[in-house]
């Protein structure tokens, strides 16, 4: 009930109570009845439960007439609030939950993230940090509200669900997340993810070794153990603060220091560098970003990579620089009819 029709409410109760006043002191008036007797009669009339017996004087019964006109009209007005009320409240709901799915619907080359836990909801502050799109699904109640509130679409349901993979936006999103606090859960929304989408990038959680072997068999791009990167952090705390807390800032969006990032770069066909040299590219000079790694397109990396390393399609170049320096590097190597736009 919104606060118009809660305010309405209030004045309707008052209005009844002003009304079991004014016909306790008339009956007490006009019959001469004791004040429990005016106020039992008052009620009983007002409520429209009845009477023992009918008022002997004239006087006595039209003001029963009045009070039990003005008993209905306030208990009209009190149901014609509530009904209002409700009816408010179940369209609101309706539109607010239509505009949310028609807002996923709409939505393309997104993030899913099943499960808003502790984990889900640092992914999901990671994304809207890098402005990454994403939709949440989540089975509890609590969560999806907790996600509404975060300002993240949300889908109420099973991740485990095909169909409310679908509802998701699994057809048109880039990758997927699952987080849920559950090795089988997980293990089960990576199968029927990567059943329906191939080329779906799959990031999932596991909570020891045995299941991460198993969700990576399952099609999981990625498997992460939270409590084991946990300690391994903890332990580079106290064995290289500095290193850590460089890669922290590098790593995490809205960080101590924002402006500086890693960023993934692909060499493709249509960009034109591939065949050249590090060297050629001059790209410290040329972007100021500094490339510390090479992956190459049969998995192995080449760590601070010579200038006189060719590059070739299919690899990634691992750099790292502000915010202006990747963007300048992001266009070195973008199609060339991209750039040219």
């Amino acid at each position: 009930m919104g606060s118009a029709s809660l305010r309405r409410f209030l004045w309707a109760q008052l209005a009844f109570v002003g009304i079991l006043l004014v016909g306790t002191v008339g009956f007490v008036v006009l019959l001469g009845e004791s004040w429990v007797d005016a106020f039992y009669r008052s009620v009983v009339s007002t409520t429209l439960t009845g009477l023992d017996s009918a008022p002997d004087t004239a006087a006595g019964k039209i003001f029963t007439v009045v009070l039990l006109a003005c008993g209905v009209a306030v208990f009209f007005y009190i149901a014609g609030v509530i009904v209002d009320g409700m009816t408010r409240g179940v369209l609101s709901g309706v539109l607010d939950e239509r505009r949310r799915r028609r807002m996923i619907e709409e939505m393309s080359d997104h993030v899913i993230i099943c499960g808003y836990g502790r984990v889900g909801r640092s992914v999901a502050a990671e994304f809207r940090a890098t402005g990454t799109p994403c939709v949440v699904v989540d089975v509890t109640p609590e969560s999806v509200e907790l996600a509404r509130s975060d300002g993240v679409p949300v889908v109420l349901g099973d991740g485990t669900e095909d169909t409310d993979l679908e509802v998701a936006g699994l057809m048109r999103a880039r990758g997927l997340v699952t987080s849920v606090d559950s090795d089988e859960k997980n293990l089960y929304i990576t199968l029927s993810a990567r059943a329906r989408r191939a080329d779906l990038t799959i990031v999932a959680r596991a909570s020891s070794a045995a299941a991460a072997r198993k969700i990576s068999l399952a099609g999981a791009d990625r498997v992460v153990q939270p409590y084991t990167h946990a300690g391994l952090h903890m332990a580079n705390l106290v064995v290289k603060p500095q290193v850590a807390d460089f890669l922290d800032i590098v790593a995490t969006a809205g960080g101590p220091v924002p402006e500086l990032r890693f960023e993934e770069i692909v060499v493709t066909r249509e960009c034109g560098q591939s065949g050249k040299s590090l060297g050629d590219l001059r790209i410290q000079d040329e972007t100021g970003a500094a490339v510390v790694a090479l992956r190459r397109s049969d998995g192995t990396f080449d760590v601070t990579p010579k200038p006189h390393v060719v590059l070739e399609e299919g690899d990634v170049l691992i750099g790292v620089g502000t915010t202006e320096e990747m963007r300048q590097l992001e266009e070195l190597f973008a199609p060339r009819g991209s750039a040219v736009g």
